[in-house]
């Protein structure tokens, strides 16, 4: 009642990982997550449906610049 229950704060590693949106361009689905620098590969991290979504994700990742879309 008294205490709220913290959101964990998570955390990448900027010199092995980029910030990203993957967005559909047939749906317009988008998708946040992170690319890895070394293989190219896209891990999913959460969907995005308005900026209130896209402001969270930043937030809990303490991403501050813009982020890169990919089609």
């Amino acid at each position: 009642m008294f205490f709220r229950k913290k959101k964990p704060s998570y955390s990448y590693n900027p010199e092995a990982k980029k910030p990203m949106i993957r967005a559909s361009i047939c749906t317009g689905e988008q998708v946040a997550g992170f690319k890895d620098l070394r293989t190219g590969e896209f891990e999913e991290v959460m969907l995005i449906r308005d900026s209130a979504d896209l402001a969270e994700f930043k937030e809990q990742y303490g991403i501050s610049e813009e982020i890169e879309k990919s089609y």
